[in-house]
């Protein structure tokens, strides 16, 4: 006791100088206890210049105070409060002194500054633990920083990070895009004890850039981005099998395929190593056709009085598709008077009546299915002629006396251009009747309805090739009959009217898909209500074998089954490149069963089959006598041979945001597949940005790459982390993938940047490339995406009563040359000569070329100086009278 209060007495003489301080006093009962601490100072940290303050609370206690770095704190710098426990009655008291950033600097720099609590008791002294003030800070610099790295699919990756000095210590995460990373959440991610990365298995999703950012009570840190590309090496798809032998008969090739796509290389991946193409020779077993062998000795007279002999095709038998022999086999003839056998005249009597008897059963049994055949017409009419008696609408107006212009009188009769359309031309007639008539026997063409009014008062009448009342209706009825079973029921892409002998024509705008139905195809007496519609490729999945390629649009007309005298012509666009030597071009049919069958091989058309094709540069015109579902299919036979693609830059018409898309679609340039595409975007809310542009892409089996350039730095910079993008060739040279396209996603660095200039570039990997330079406004519209249809002068066809006369004055052969052949040569079209010949009218034929080539542009003045320079207006009357119509 008299050492502490010594030691009292020397704290005193620090904390108060010389003065003399009361102390507390503790009552007699708790004089025995030493203080104990209910709150001890803990270690603090000092951010920036902001001061610090330590606490301690203890009990029973007649004085508190701070010794710092081992010296008293003086009392003026204690904050003292006392209170009285209210359980126990025992005194408490608490002090609390704040530490500055000086005082800590000024004694011992940058090392620890402690500070210690002692209490007192008449018992005895307690101190407390040492807390411990330092300055926080962290350095800006990392001690090691990620790297960047190019890992292969699947491999581990490790990112190190080792963070700046710091106090306390700084915290450690990973971001990614920005993004923070929760491994706990990522399996695939593993954050280590010394504070790096560990991605388990690199996925193409990880291809990202990764920052380690370094955190504590003062800062925040980041690293310089580590970008982490996953690459993917190319892999061999199988074999494909191997194609038909390329010869038919005798040594050919034949050829089987693999592409790069299991996988497709992806980020700079290395392309697969070999052939992927192989060619082996074959031999074709030659188609050996038919030949009779010698006839056999005739027979002996019989008793009919007759003697045969016959034949067999055995001199060779037909084998690997050859012909069988053509003829009979069987020969009967007469025998002479001497050389009968006699027989009894009841004999001969009874085979009589016979033969009598058994005739007219047969005739019995025919009338009667003519009966029943001819019953089942009048109660259904023909199963290819739908409903179409409501409809009433003309054609173009005969009755007009021409002049006679020097030059063009002879097509005077101009049709009137305004009464038609460019989806349907054609006169109606009733059903009930297949002549043409008024109230007189004229043969009457003008405007007027040609049908009488239904009972209830009610019209329909086609505009632009479909019926103004419910197109939906029209489509479910078809589909109800048997051969509309596959008729999908896209009203948008579907054009239909109904026609007579006098023909007409079927378009789908937008599209350059036309069925033109000559006069006289269809018989006389018959209606057909005919459809034309454009498949989409999805829906019928043509199959494709080795190097073949869909090169037009799938297209339907029908019904299939009805009975045509003439063919019929089918236009639609192809996007071949039109070198003949490099493809094998086929004209395929979908039959009965649904099986698509080859029914024309080009080049290589027979006048006796019932179809011919003509291909132009850009459009193919099929020439059929039956309609149904077709489609042209190329076979490269060189890696030459190119299909043609359409480029199309789209972007979205309103930018808000710091991000912008360009989309990139590469499509076959055929019109249907720009129609949809443009159909798309509209409901996308899409804009077209350029003008569309044409690549040739070759068959070379590589893919093709695009790639955007020469942006401004200072405005924009483009979120792609690889330097281009691919589209796997197979994709694109199959033809039947939809809406094939890249998206290149850019950032403006200012909203306020509206102005985008860059290079966009497209090559085939290993081929020739173009690059188009595009300068436009993000905040204007460039281009519209409205399509115009076609209307006016375009939608014109030749009188019936003109194209008679035609036909009828060059038919014949003259002496001269001056008939059809000079009519197809003026035209030219004389490389189709043989066609037109095997024709019974192959002035109509060409008639019908003429008017499916030039339907866009064409017009009979055209023709009518053609006509003058054949020297035929002698023997021709154009003009057409009241009485003559």
């Amino acid at each position: 006791e008299a050492t502490e209060g010594v030691l009292w007495k020397v704290v005193e003489g620090v904390l108060f100088g010389t003065e003399h301080v009361a102390t507390a006093t503790l009552p007699a009962s708790f004089n025995d206890l030493l203080p104990h601490f209910l709150v001890e100072p803990d270690d603090e940290y000092i951010v920036k210049n902001k001061p610090v303050t330590l606490t301690c609370r203890s009990t029973p206690a007649t004085q508190i105070y701070f010794k710092c770095n081992g010296e008293w704190v003086h009392q003026d710098d204690h904050l003292i409060d006392r209170t009285v426990d209210p359980a126990t009655g025992l005194p408490i008291m608490q002090v609390k002194i704040d530490i500055s950033r000086q005082q800590v600097e000024k004694i011992f720099g940058l090392d620890d500054y402690w500070c210690q609590c002692v209490a007192w008791s008449t018992t005895g002294t307690q101190k407390s633990q040492k807390a411990y003030v330092r300055i926080a800070y962290l350095r800006k610099n990392f001690e090691e920083e990620p790297m960047a790295k190019e890992v292969a699919l699947n491999q581990e990756v490790l990112l190190r990070c080792h963070p700046p000095e710091g106090v306390p210590a700084a915290e450690v995460e990973w971001q990614r895009n920005e993004h923070v990373i929760d491994p706990v959440n990522e399996p695939n991610f593993l954050v280590t004890a010394d504070r790096n990365l560990i991605i388990k298995q690199a996925r193409l999703a990880d291809t990202a850039n990764y920052t380690c950012v370094a955190k504590n009570i003062v800062a925040r840190r980041k690293s310089s981005p580590a970008t982490v590309l996953v690459y993917v090496n190319g892999g061999w798809s199988t074999w494909t099998t191997w194609s038909a032998c390329s010869s038919v008969c005798g040594r050919g090739w034949q050829r089987r395929s693999r592409s790069c796509t299991n996988p497709t290389p992806l980020n700079g991946g290395m392309a697969c190593d070999g052939q992927n193409v192989q060619k082996s020779a074959c031999t074709a077993t030659c188609p050996v056709d038919g030949g009779w062998s010698d006839w056999s000795n005739w027979s002996e007279c019989g008793v009919d009085c007759s003697m045969w002999r016959s034949r067999e095709c055995t001199q060779p038998s037909p084998g690997t598709g050859g012909k069988d022999c053509q003829g009979i086999d069987l020969q009967s003839l007469n025998c002479t008077s001497q050389q009968c056998l006699q027989t009894a005249n009841g004999v001969e009597d009874v085979a009589l009546y016979v033969g009598i008897v058994a005739v007219a059963l047969c005739l019995t049994l025919i009338l009667i299915v003519v009966v029943l055949v001819y019953r089942r017409k009048k109660e259904g009419l023909d199963a290819d002629v739908a409903d179409s008696s409501i409809l009433t609408t003309g054609f173009q107006p005969m009755g007009i006396k021409p002049s006679k212009p020097e030059n063009s009188h002879l097509l005077t009769i101009q049709p009137d251009l305004t009464t038609t359309t460019t989806s349907y031309q054609g006169t109606l007639h009733s059903r009930h009747d297949g002549t043409t008539h008024t109230g007189t026997s004229k043969f009457s063409m003008t405007n007027g309805p040609l049908l009488d009014p239904l009972p209830n008062g009610s019209h329909h009448t086609l505009h632009n090739g479909k019926m103004t009342s419910d197109p939906a209706e029209f489509m479910t009825r078809l589909s109800n009959q048997t051969y509309f079973k596959t008729l999908p029921r896209d009203v948008a892409n579907t054009s239909y009217g109904t026609f007579n002998f006098l023909g007409g024509r079927l378009t789908i705008p937008n599209t350059g898909i036309s069925l033109l139905i000559p006069p006289e195809a269809i018989p006389r007496g018959k209606i057909y209500e005919i459809y034309l519609t454009a498949q989409r490729k999805e829906d019928l999945r043509l199959p494709l074998a080795g190097c073949q390629t869909l090169l037009s649009p799938i297209v339907s007309c029908g019904p299939p089954g009805v009975v045509l005298t003439r063919p019929t012509i089918l236009s639609m666009d192809h996007c071949s490149d039109a070198c003949p030597e490099n493809w094998a071009i086929r004209l395929k049919k979908q039959n009965y069963e649904g099986v698509w069958e080859d029914v024309l091989m080009m080049g290589e058309e027979l006048i006796s089959e019932p179809y011919y094709c003509q291909l132009e540069a850009e459009t193919c015109r099929v020439f059929s006598e039956q309609l149904g579902r077709f489609s042209l299919v190329g076979e490269s036979l060189n890696m030459s041979a190119a299909k043609r693609l359409r480029l199309v830059l789209f972007s979205d018409a309103y930018c808000s945001t710091l991000e912008y898309n360009i989309r990139v679609y590469c499509m076959d340039d055929t019109q249907d597949v720009f129609k949809e595409v443009m159909q798309m975007e509209r409901q996308l809310g899409g804009r077209l940005i350029d003008e569309p542009h044409v690549l040739l892409f070759k068959d070379s089996y590589h893919n093709l790459r695009l790639s955007i350039h020469d942006m401004p730095q200072a405005h924009w910079r483009s979120k792609l982390l690889a330097g281009y993008q691919e589209i796997p060739f197979y994709h694109i040279w199959n033809g039947s993938q939809r809406f094939l396209h890249c998206t290149f996603t850019l950032e403006r660095l200012n909203l306020s940047t509206c102005e985008l200039t860059c290079q966009l570039c497209v090559w085939q990997v290993e081929g020739e490339g173009q690059s188009f330079s595009l300068d436009f406004n993000i905040a204007k519209v460039t281009l519209s995406l409205i399509s115009k249809a076609l209307a006016g002068p375009s939608a014109f066809q030749i009188p019936y009563l003109i194209r008679q006369k035609i036909c009828s004055s060059l038919d014949t052969p003259c002496p001269n040359g001056a008939d059809w052949r000079l009519l197809a040569q003026r035209l030219k079209l004389d490389r189709h000569m043989s066609f037109f010949a095997s024709k019974a009218s192959p002035t109509s034929v060409i008639l019908d070329l003429w008017e499916a080539q030039h339907f866009h542009s064409g017009n009979l003045n055209q023709l009518a100086t053609v006509m003058a320079d054949i020297g035929k207006q002698e023997a021709m009357i154009f003009l057409v009278s009241d009485g003559e119509c």
